[in-house]
């Protein structure tokens, strides 16, 4: 994915030193080490929090201006040396060019026609960008592969021979993460789901910074390493935000375990809705990209980052995709441990594979809610005699099955109250936005809205239009099971035979046990890089990709994408929308 190049008219390897004493810096990083080290601020503090952490970054940026490195001339300047280089480094390129799209900034157009699923292009792994030798000195760094891998890339900007130069130089000067928002940009995003996402980002980054820079003048290690002389926040900030938009997880020599990469040149593709159509070939050791559609001479070639929803687009990557099917919001459920009939309720769960407090989403598709969402309210809302029905009653153990589906409600009460609760529900999240979604629409008609506002504005307003087609939703279906209800409408009946529909002939699970709709990203948020170990069967099957750390079917089957023969072993999926992790 690129952008326009913003970048310093400055030779690498140079700048002007600010006029500030080694003490007196050093001084302003032990403070903001501490401020960002300290307990978490307590509810209802994290923007005061948040801006007194940034007018002490905005007092260390102001005394290192000049400093930083940065290369003469524009991104563009340098693609035709990208393409060469990756050609030598056995890239196939001669599928596709890079071209400017507007709005899109810059990404790969075809240069030939091209069918859906036919060879598109592989990366040989020598030109991949890995963790570097920094890995093995630092435990800490051990821990944080996207840390190591943009202190790595720092090292490489500002070494003079480095053979990764010709990608250096083509990667966007800045970018448009929450990182390089202004706090008037930020603010827009408060009462979002977002907000805190953004906010913690912000704390990390600054924190790690302060603490890598007293590393690197106080060790005798860091004593060789080229950031001695230089090591800005600035600098920083955008060798996260590099490796945040561009890293992937790719298997070792040894296909033993997964580590962290860029991938030069297929990095320059931008996002689409569709399948994950890149892998990992272990044999010829290189990533390989098969066409996700018929592209014409000339057009734009797209990939599928994966199913992610716009706020982490927009945290993780630093845009707003406007048609993405894979949008959603989070709500948090749960069952009060002191309401009577919890453990009833809990067994019930348990038993459906459902925990009785969990993070669920409502999507923005129909309808708002996934199988294992419908079979939590069900269960939530039951009464005390539903409830031993389904522990003890006839066929308990089956109905189970039947939770997460549609044509079996568990009564018309039941059905009407579970809707009426997510219909309340989504209208309180709906009142916690400071502005109305006809306010939203009318800042975005403004020309003079800057690029990360409109960004902000845009996740505000998706947000509140997913739960005001919930709030919809679940009128009508409140609505339609009130009337089954007056009319004296027929309960369908559960039969015996109806299991056969709703099982997997390989396990006597159920559905909803084992498709978790719950989109994967949002409900393990935390996971830490360094705890991914995953099994040799998942990294040596050839229908087992590696998602974003985790063994997993694609899109939830075990079917090989168009043009599957080429892909082996692995799926990639480009711009890897985990936390950015703290230290």
């Amino acid at each position: 994915m690129g952008k326009k190049s913003r970048v310093k008219t400055q030779k690498s390897g140079t700048g002007a030193t600010a006029a500030v004493s080694p003490k007196e810096m050093m001084n302003l990083i032990s403070e903001l080490l501490q401020k960002c080290s300290s307990a978490a601020p307590s509810p209802g503090k994290e923007w005061e929090e948040y801006v007194q952490i940034r007018a002490l970054v905005e007092k260390i940026r102001k005394k290192q201006k000049g400093m930083s490195v940065s290369f003469e001339g524009t991104r563009e300047d340098f693609f035709s040396e990208l393409m060469t280089w990756g050609a030598e480094c056995g890239a196939s390129c001669d599928g596709f060019e890079i071209s400017n799209f507007a709005d899109e900034g810059y990404g790969l157009k075809a240069a030939r026609d091209i069918k859906v699923g036919l060879f598109l292009s592989y990366m040989s792994n020598t030109s991949f960008f890995y963790l570097g030798p920094l890995y093995s000195q630092d435990r800490i760094l051990q821990a944080m592969g996207n840390v190591t891998l943009a202190l790595h890339l720092l090292c490489e900007r500002a070494n003079p021979s480095s053979p990764w130069l010709p990608y250096i130089k083509t990667l966007p000067a800045d970018y448009d993460t929450p990182l390089y928002f202004e706090e008037e940009e930020v603010h827009h995003l408060l009462a979002t789901q977002a907000i805190q996402d953004v906010l913690s980002q912000y704390k990390n980054t600054a924190r790690q910074y302060a603490y890598f820079y007293k590393v690197i003048q106080t060790h005798p290690n860091a004593s060789k390493l080229p950031l001695k002389d230089a090591f800005t926040f600035d600098d920083y900030r955008w060798a996260v935000s590099s490796v945040m938009t561009r890293q992937n997880q790719i298997p070792t020599a040894d296909g033993s375990r997964v580590t962290l990469a860029l991938i030069p040149l297929w990095d320059m593709c931008n996002h689409t809705n569709g399948l994950i159509t890149t892998g990992y070939n272990l044999e010829d050791d290189r990533c390989e990209c098969v066409a996700l559609k018929d592209y014409k001479e000339g057009e734009q070639i797209y990939i599928f980052y994966g199913t992610r929803s716009n706020a982490e687009f927009v945290i993780h990557n630093g845009f707003f995709f406007e048609d993405n099917a894979h949008d959603r919001v989070k709500i948090k459920l749960g069952v009060s441990k002191s309401e009577r009939l919890y453990a009833m309720k809990a067994e019930v769960l348990a038993r459906a594979g459902i925990p009785a407090s969990s993070i669920f989403t409502l999507h923005c598709s129909e309808p708002p809610i996934s199988a294992q969402l419908l079979a939590f309210l069900r269960v939530f809302c039951m009464t005390e005699e539903e409830l031993r029905d389904y522990l003890v009653g006839d066929h308990a153990i089956n109905k189970i099955f039947t939770l997460g589906n549609t044509e079996f409600p568990v009564s018309w009460e039941n059905e009407i109250k579970l809707w009426t609760f997510l219909e309340t529900r989504a209208a309180l999240l709906l009142k916690t936005y400071k502005t109305s979604s006809e306010e939203d629409r009318s800042m975005l008609e403004k020309p003079d809205l800057s690029l990360h506002s409109r960004i902000a504005i845009k996740l505000r307003l998706a947000e509140k239009e997913i739960l005001e087609r919930a709030v919809s939703c679940c009128r009508a279906k409140r609505l339609h099971f009130q009337k089954q209800l007056d009319e004296g409408a027929p309960l369908p009946l559960y039969e015996e035979s109806d299991i056969a529909l709703l099982e997997n002939a390989d396990a006597k699970l159920p559905i909803i046990l084992r498709k978790l709709e719950e989109d994967d990203e949002s409900v393990q948020e935390e996971m830490n890089l360094a705890q991914i170990k995953p099994d040799a069967a998942c990294v040596d099957s050839s229908k087992m990709p590696v998602l974003n750390g985790e063994c997993k079917d694609l899109n939830g089957t075990q079917e090989d994408p168009p043009g599957g023969d080429h892909i082996k072993n692995m799926a990639l999926v480009t711009q890897d929308a985990k936390k950015w992790q703290g230290t």
